[in-house]
C-alpha cells in the first residue's frame, strides 16, 4: 500500500513541480501570486459578507484554504478560496442552523471530498450532464446578483429576506431609500471592470476598482456605508485556531446540505481545473485535486473560515500573470496574510457599494449566459433537464436542485442508452450498404488521421475524447472523426466536440466530422 501512495499518481502537484524548479520560475510565481492575492482581497470579503458573515472569515478562508489547496493540490496553477458558488447555499445554512451548524457542515463537506478523492471518485463528477451544470451556474448567478442589489443601489433595509421572491419585494418596497452616492459607486466599478477586461486580461479589474472606490470615498467624504461602519473593520494580525462546536443534534438536519457543499465544491474545483488546463497545457490529477479539497475545507472552519473551491476567475488571472507551479497560489495566500497583518486598518474604508459592484460582475461573468442560445437548439430533454435544474435552483433550494439534478442525470443515463439497443435482423442488402463504409480496403493518406466514436457519446463518457488531443504535436494537418458508429449524442458530448474542435483549429488543422 506504501508504494501505491508514493506513485506519481498519488503526490500532489507541488512535489511534482518542484522536481525541476528554478529562480526564473519563482520569479514567475512571486509576480503571479502577488497579484492574484491582490484580486482574491476584495473577492473574499465581498463572497463572506454575501454569505450572512464578516469580511475577515472570507480573507481567512482563503489565506488557510488557498495555501493548502496549492500545496496538496493536483491542479499546476489552480487558486483556491471561497467562490460565488457556495454564497446561496452557506446563507441558506447560516440562517437555519447559525455559525456552527455551517462549521460542522462545512468540515462533513471536507470529509466526504476527502473520501471521493481516495476512493477514485474524482471522474465520476462528469456523470453530470451539462444542462444541469449550466442550469446550477444561472441560477446560482441571478441568487448572488439580487443578495447585492441592497448594497448596489444603498437600500436602507435592515435585513434582507432570504426567499428570492420576498427579496424582490422587499427590493420594490424599499427602493425609495435609494443613495445616489452609493449607486453611482457602484455603476462606476462595474464601468472600471468592463474597461479593464476589454483593454488586456492582465489588468487587474477587482484592485483598480477597490483602489479607486475606497480612495473616491476617502478623498470626497462621500456618505456611503462602508467596511468599517458595518462591521467594526477587520481585525489585524494572525487568524486564531478555534475548534468547531459539534452538536450532535444538528448532523442529521446538516447531511443534505454537506452534500449539497460536497458536490458544488468537487464540480467547481474540477470545472476550474480543467480551465486551469487548457490555459496551461497541463493535465491535473482529479482524485488529489479532491483530496485536496477536502482538506482545505476540514481546516478552513477551525480558523473561522467558509467553505471553499477552485476559483475559475482567480485561476485564469494566476495563469494570465505568469504562474508556472503552485508556488504561486501558496504566494497569494502569504500576500493576503500580509494585508492582514499590515493593512487591515485600510480595508475598514473599503465601500460596500465598490464589493456589491464587485460581485455584480462576478455573478454575470459566472452565469454560462452565452450556452443558453445553444442548449435551446438541443433536444427538448435536454431543455427541460435545464429548465428544471435552473428553476429549482433559483425558486426552491440548491441542495434541492443538486439532488433533482443527480437523479434527472440518472434517469438521462437510462434513457439514453436504453434508446440505443436496436433488434435487426442481417439481410444481403444490409451487408452491400455497408461494404462502402468499411475502411479495411481503402488508404489513410500521410495528411490525415482517424478516430473514431463507437457507441452512445453522452455525458460520463464525454472525457474519452481527450484521446484525440493528448499528443497534438504529433498529429497531421487533417483530423478526422468517425461518427458512422456512434449512437447517440447529447449537450454534453457536443460541448466535447466543440472543445476539441477549438483546440484543433487553434494549432491550425482541420477537423472533419
Amino acid at each position: 500500500m506504501a508504494s501505491v501512495f508514493l506513485d506519481d499518481r498519488w503526490l500532489p502537484k507541488s512535489v511534482l513541480c518542484f522536481r525541476d524548479y528554478n529562480l526564473n520560475k519563482l520569479v514567475h510565481d512571486l509576480i503571479a501570486g502577488i497579484t492574484v492575492g491582490l484580486v482574491a482581497l476584495p473577492l473574499a470579503m465581498a463572497f463572506s459578507i454575501a454569505s450572512g458573515l464578516s469580511p475577515q472569515a472570507g480573507i481567512y478562508c482563503a489565506i488557510v484554504t488557498g495555501f493548502l489547496i496549492s500545496l496538496f493540490g493536483g491542479s499546476k496553477t489552480q487558486i483556491g478560496g471561497p467562490t460565488g458558488a457556495f454564497v446561496v447555499v452557506v446563507a441558506g445554512i447560516v440562517a437555519v442552523h447559525g455559525i456552527d451548524g455551517l462549521f460542522m457542515c462545512t468540515v462533513m463537506a471536507g470529509v466526504l471530498l476527502v473520501a471521493m478523492g481516495i476512493t477514485g471518485m474524482g471522474s465520476a463528477i462528469k456523470f453530470i450532464p451539462r444542462p444541469i451544470v449550466v442550469g446550477f451556474t444561472n441560477g446560482i448567478a441571478i441568487l448572488i446578483a439580487s443578495t447585492q442589489v441592497k448594497d448596489f443601489f444603498g437600500l436602507q433595509i435592515e435585513k434582507v429576506p432570504g426567499v428570492f421572491w420576498q427579496r424582490l419585494e422587499s427590493f420594490a418596497t424599499h427602493f425609495k431609500t435609494l443613495n445616489y452616492d452609493a449607486t453611482l459607486l457602484a455603476a462606476a466599478t462595474v464601468i472600471i471592470l468592463i474597461v479593464c477586461r476589454s483593454v488586456s486580461n492582465r489588468i487587474p479589474g477587482p484592485i483598480v476598482a477597490l483602489v479607486l472606490g475606497t480612495a473616491a470615498v476617502f478623498l470626497f467624504k462621500l456618505p456611503v456605508e462602508t467596511i468599517g461602519t458595518r462591521f467594526g473593520g477587520i481585525p489585524s494580525g494572525l487568524p486564531h485556531i478555534q475548534l468547531p462546536r459539534f452538536h450532535a443534534d444538528l448532523i442529521h438536519g446538516l447531511l443534505g446540505p454537506a452534500v449539497t457543499v460536497a458536490m458544488l465544491g468537487a464540480i467547481e474545483s474540477l470545472m476550474s481545473a480543467v480551465v486551469s488546463d487548457r490555459m496551461s497545457n497541463d493535465r491535473h490529477n482529479p482524485n488529489i485535486e479532491l483530496m485536496a479539497q477536502g482538506v482545505a475545507n476540514i481546516a478552513s472552519p477551525m480558523f473561522g473560515g467558509l467553505p471553499a473551491t477552485g476559483a475559475i476567475a482567480r485561476t485564469a488571472t494566476n495563469i494570465r500573470a505568469g504562474a508556472q507551479s503552485p508556488m504561486a497560489g501558496i504566494v497569494h495566500a502569504v500576500t493576503l496574510l500580509c494585508v492582514l497583518l499590515f493593512a487591515s486598518k485600510l480595508v475598514s474604508y473599503v465601500p460596500m457599494a465598490v464589493l456589491a459592484g464587485i460581485l455584480m460582475v462576478v455573478s454575470y461573468n459566472m452565469g454560462e449566459w452565452r450556452e443558453i442560445p445553444q442548449l435551446l437548439k438541443l433536444t427538448k430533454t435536454d431543455i427541460s433537464v435545464w429548465l428544471v435544474t435552473f428553476a429549482l435552483t433559483v425558486f426552491a433550494d440548491l441542495t434541492v436542485a443538486v439532488e433533482a439534478g443527480m437523479i434527472l442525470a440518472a434517469l438521462l443515463f437510462i434513457s439514453r442508452v436504453a434508446a440505443t439497443t436496436t433488434v435487426s435482423q442481417v439481410t444481403d442488402d444490409y451487408i452491400e450498404d455497408g461494404r462502402v463504409h468499411i475502411l479495411q480496403d481503402k488508404d489513410i493518406p500521410y495528411y490525415a488521421t482517424i478516430f473514431r466514436i463507437h457507441g452512445p457519446f453522452l455525458f460520463g463518457a464525454t472525457d474519452k475524447i481527450s484521446v484525440v488531443t493528448e499528443n497534438m504535436h504529433k498529429l497531421p494537418p487533417v483530423v478526422i472523426l468517425r461518427l458512422r458508429n456512434m449512437t447517440a449524442l447529447d449537450a454534453t458530448g457536443l460541448f466535447a466536440m466543440e472543445e476539441v474542435a477549438r483546440a484543433l483549429q487553434g494549432t491550425g488543422r482541420t477537423l472533419i466530422l
